[in-house]
């Protein structure tokens, strides 16, 4: 069965979930509204410029997580999804998946953004498959660490590897589609990499590599 992988964020959505919880939890003062807006932000340009340490970021974005119960953190998320991410869903995206249900492919997400945030918008799109980094949930409650490998970069060639060894599939007549530069080393190794509404470092790569480009924006 053939593989279509598909980044989340500025692929399959018209923006970044995870930049866009942080400003939800901005506007909703769940955190201090200043000095978070200043590292969320600081964080996604480090993410544009391809200097993101993930680690770092990880620890930063998952500590809210820890300041109230899940309880809570799973109804504000319920909000966020309606009032941020719902909003950012593409009709040419729900095409694109519909089109490789169609051809029997098996489809998956693979992400660097968190599963906390990512899984519901998973859910949105009706895909079952998800590869994101795992909040570490201890007793109940989140502990603001993750477990395993963040799939961030390289990190997304090991955590597929991990899954495909378990599901018992291979990479052979594989797709990905991706916005973005940090994504080049899992979309080097696929079959078909498609560049999606890519950032200037991945266009130039896929103009180089003669990789097909497509906007899901129209």
């Amino acid at each position: 069965m053939s593989l279509a992988l598909f980044d989340l964020d500025n692929t399959l959505i018209a923006g970044d979930s995870d930049h866009a919880w942080g400003e939800f939890l901005v506007n909703k003062e769940l955190v201090d509204a200043a000095e978070y807006k200043k590292a969320n932000d600081h964080y996604y340009l480090a993410y544009q410029q391809g200097t993101l340490d993930i680690h770092d970021y990880l620890t930063f974005s998952l500590k809210p997580l820890t300041h109230y119960s899940t309880q809570e953190m799973l109804t504000w998320r319920e909000v966020f999804i309606e009032e941020c991410i719902r909003p950012l869903l593409l009709p040419a995206a729900t095409e694109l998946l519909n089109k490789h249900r169609e051809q029997g492919h098996h489809i998956l997400i693979i992400t660097a953004t968190n599963r906390f945030i990512t899984e519901p918008i998973a859910r949105l799109l009706g895909v079952q498959e998800l590869i994101a980094p795992e909040p570490e949930f201890i007793n109940g409650s989140y502990t603001g660490k993750i477990v395993g490998t963040p799939s961030f970069r390289e990190g997304k060639i090991t955590r597929l590897n991990e899954w495909l060894a378990q599901k018992d599939l291979s990479l052979e007549n594989s797709w990905f589609y991706s916005d973005s530069h940090n994504d080049l080393p899992l979309l080097e190794v696929v079959d078909n990499p498609i560049a999606v509404d890519p950032d200037d470092a991945l266009r130039q790569r896929a103009v180089q590599a003669g990789w097909p480009i497509i906007s899901l924006r129209g």
